[in-house]
């Protein structure tokens, strides 16, 4: 498993678990098209672009080339690095037939190519990160997050509080906090939900 500072921006959700094999870092998935419609996703991006950098790594099709235009075209170019696979005839294992282009895309890629487009990319990560308190599926439940009465409202609240998609998974919400928020600012943002409750 390889730590890298830049979130990394894949079509789908089988390119995601791909990578989630090979690297250590925040994995965002566009759905495809729908990124173009998703409004609160592309405002994650950019805010992940702005706090860390991203990295795109979409097929090698015309689809992935629309939807690599389209997020790398909206944002400064020292924000964004750009990851490319080759171009591979075949098909993925889980599909019946091969894509329109025939091409494989990110999931069907080789651990080693998609880390040689990744070292091409310039994205490895030398220094050691500095450790710190993450927040954990445990706190989110201890807060009131998950689990228990009222937990949507107050993780709604907490959303807000950190100007946050609300549409997040719980993995995926602790992986965003996670980046964007220490410990202790998480802290207070709970402990003021909670008591805002008691008013």
């Amino acid at each position: 498993m390889i730590r890298i500072k830049p979130a990394v921006i894949v079509e789908g959700k089988y390119d995601k678990i791909k990578l989630s094999s090979l690297l250590d870092t925040l994995i965002i998935e566009t759905d495809g098209f729908s990124i173009f419609k998703d409004t609160e996703k592309q405002k994650l991006i950019r805010r992940l672009a702005q706090t860390r950098g991203i990295l795109i790594l979409t097929d090698s099709d015309s689809a992935g080339f629309k939807i690599r235009a389209f997020i790398g075209g909206g944002l400064p170019p020292e924000q964004v690095r750009h990851a490319y696979i080759p171009d591979v005839l075949g098909k993925e294992k889980r599909k019946a037939s091969p894509s329109k282009e025939g091409k494989l895309g990110v999931e069907g890629m080789p651990g080693k190519v998609l880390l040689d487009a990744l070292e091409r990319a310039g994205v490895f990560c030398t220094d050691a990160p500095q450790p710190q308190r993450r927040i954990t599926h445990t706190d989110l439940y201890a807060d009131g997050f998950s689990g228990t009465p009222g937990s949507r409202e107050r993780l709604a609240a907490l959303l807000r509080a950190f100007d946050l998609p609300e549409r997040l998974n719980k993995n995926a919400l602790l992986q965003v906090l996670n980046t964007f928020v220490s410990y202790d600012e998480y802290r207070r943002a709970a402990d003021t939900i909670r008591s805002n409750e008691k008013e």
